[in-house]
């Protein structure tokens, strides 16, 4: 290539950006020569920011790297300095460069609310937008530690936890009713003001006035009992003790704030684990810990304030966010934080007091849980190490996947595979394949098999002549097949029709009587080989196939369950929920509506003699 003509790439590309960039504030992103994103800055001065990339003016091996690499670069200009901030979170979040803190991101945190738009409030789990009115309890760190939560909650205030339907229908008392769960107002064994006290209590402890709340109920108990009233006395006992069960639960409640989120961050080894505790009410509503991926030199302030930012990205800040290091950037944080919680949130890093000895707690439990994660990746990498070794591997593989088909006799057949590597099984990376072959003989499985390895490595080579740099369809460095010699037979038939190359193909087939631990291993051109009883990565392999067969099974399940659960009603047009329903209930049954004559479909309410005639016709298509 002539030497004007060959593209720019690293300090040389950028600078030549200079020219062009105003002296705003912004984001930007540099690209690879494939179109990569490898990082996601923003800048108070986009000039004067890339200048220093220009430069030269970096440090580390990490951005001397990702300078080398860099082939163009994209600015998107803001109107300060905060907007930059939102806006760089919320593109790492999506892109996940290589050379930024990103990390596995949740699911809303769960809640719990006490809806507030009937004359009986309904307590109850939420997840998701807090568009309904009520009061929010939370965020909790699981599920689990919501319904622990709200089994306590019910017995402490006796709260209904059914839907206005069943409450609207009710003619007794439920079974809640009887376990001391629930005052029953759906049929009346509490009146509205009563109901509305108990409400009142619950707010009052929701929103941390619980010393109060206890006392009146000490009150109330210690008047039951005077006038030898002890069945009334043992319920205000019941709820108290409900009470003390939340609280004593809750492990770390501190005295000097209300409301804060925790985030105490522990680094070793080029990996970091980051515990994330949520207060409320002045009491500790569980921790989620974290494992951002980044690189091996990054500082922990850094890596803690990118955290963050994407972490709110979806999510409103409380007023107080505690922290176990000093962010470079906490008066913007903050800044931004509050823009977007349309509230004051402060960031603060304690030093002394209570504040600092809950978080040399979290901090504790971040250590140990790094220290955990880290041993069981050293087990793995020993596992996968062991793999190799025995299967012949040039190296470690990174990616494996685990064929297996599923159906009854042929029908409702599936395939899937699941995906393993050095991090443990990778769910969303998994996948699933409804047969569509037409003339499947029932029970083919080689077919299935066929069929399933045919499509997914038929993606795969597309994806990568078009260059797809992000697909979904990664390469493995090992698949496993659920079968013996015929099953790898076809496999290996597939990968040589396709091309597919530097993909280790291996069968895994139970030994006599389908016991575990006699499993017979194939490899194309070598004899069939077991392995030790005792050895580890026999029972890994042994995992990997029965995970397989575990999802496999379960998608097969479910695709019968929907076949089972079908309506030939819904397949008709013009025929929806109300006309369905009424059909149902004129006729009782989809079969008794299908065996009706036309002068039959006609007398049913909402369908019309056009409707009727086309229901008549889709079940007697030859009249």
């Amino acid at each position: 290539m002539d030497f004007e003509t060959r593209p720019l790439k690293g300090a040389e590309r950028i600078a030549a950006y200079l020219k062009t960039l105003p002296d705003q504030p912004g984001v930007y992103r540099m690209l690879n020569a494939a179109g990569d994103v490898l990082y996601v800055g923003k800048a108070k001065s986009l000039k004067k920011r890339v200048s220093a990339y220009a430069r030269g003016g970096v440090h580390t091996d990490r951005l001397i790297r990702m300078v080398a690499e860099t082939a163009e670069m994209l600015f998107v200009t803001t109107v300060s300095e905060t907007e930059a901030l939102l806006l760089e979170s919320n593109l790492i979040k999506q892109l996940k460069p290589r050379y930024n803190v990103s990390y596995r991101d949740d699911k809303s945190f769960p809640n719990i609310l006490l809806r507030e738009d009937h004359p009986f409030p309904q307590l109850l789990k939420h997840r998701g937008a807090k568009s309904a009115k009520g009061i929010y309890f939370g965020p909790f760190a699981s599920a689990g530690a919501v319904t622990r939560t709200l089994n306590t909650l019910q017995r402490a205030f006796l709260l209904r936890s059914c839907s206005d339907s069943v409450f609207a229908s009710r003619t007794r008392p439920c079974l809640l009713f009887q376990i001391k769960r629930c005052s029953a107002p759906c049929v009346g064994r509490v009146d509205e003001s009563g109901y509305r006290e108990l409400v009142e209590e619950a707010e009052s402890f929701l929103q941390g006035k619980s010393r109060g709340v206890q006392d009146g109920l000490i009150r109330e108990m210690t008047q039951a009992s005077d006038a030898l009233d002890f069945e009334r006395a043992a319920r205000y006992r019941d709820r108290l003790k409900a009470m003390s069960n939340i609280q004593s639960s809750q492990a770390i409640n501190p005295s000097t704030f209300d409301e804060a989120d925790l985030f105490a961050a522990y680094s070793e080894g080029g990996h970091t684990c980051i515990q994330v505790f949520f207060f409320r009410a002045g009491q500790n509503w569980g921790n989620r810990p974290y494992f951002p991926r980044h690189a091996p030199d990054m500082e922990l302030p850094e890596i803690l304030e990118s955290f963050i930012g994407q972490f709110y990205d979806e999510r409103t800040a409380p007023k107080l966010l505690l922290t176990s290091e000093e962010l470079p950037g906490k008066a913007l944080m903050a800044e931004a934080l509050s823009l977007r919680a349309e509230t004051k949130v402060e960031i603060s890093a304690p030093r002394r007091g209570e504040k600092r000895e809950i978080m040399e707690r979290a901090l504790t439990n971040a250590r140990e849980q790094l220290g955990r994660r880290m041993a069981e990746n050293s087990a793995q990498a020993q596992l996968l190490d062991g793999v190799a070794e025995i299967l012949g591997l040039d190296a470690p593989p990174r990616r494996i996947e685990v064929y297996d088909n599923s159906h009854i006799q042929g029908a409702h057949a599936v395939g899937a595979f699941i995906v393993a590597g050095p991090d443990g099984f990778e769910k969303n990376q998994y996948r699933k394949f409804n047969i569509k072959t037409a003339d499947l003989a029932p029970g083919d499985d080689y077919a299935m098999m066929r069929e399933v390895l045919t499509r997914r490595f038929a993606r795969l080579i597309k994806d990568e002549s078009d260059e797809i740099a992000d697909s979904k369809w990664k390469r493995p460095d090992l698949v496993l097949i659920d079968g013996g010699p015929g099953q790898l037979s076809i496999a290996t038939q597939v990968f040589a029709d396709l091309g597919v190359e530097d993909v280790a193909l291996v069968g895994i087939s139970k030994g006599p009587d389908r016991d575990a631990g006699r499993e017979h291993f194939y490899i194309p051109g070598k004899e069939a080989f077991r392995l030790d009883l005792k050895s580890p990565v026999l029972y890994y392999l042994q995992r990997l196939r029965d995970e397989a067969h575990r999802f496999a099974i379960g998608t097969h399940r479910k695709k019968r369950s929907a076949a089972i659960g079908a309506n030939p009603l819904d397949e008709i047009g013009g025929v929806g929920a109300s006309r369905k329903r009424a059909l149902l209930q004129h006729f009782g049954s989809a079969r008794a509506v299908a065996a009706a004559s036309l002068a039959d479909l006609e007398t049913v309410g909402g369908v019309s003699g056009t409707l009727a005639r086309k229901i008549y016709d889709f079940f007697h298509p030859n009249t």
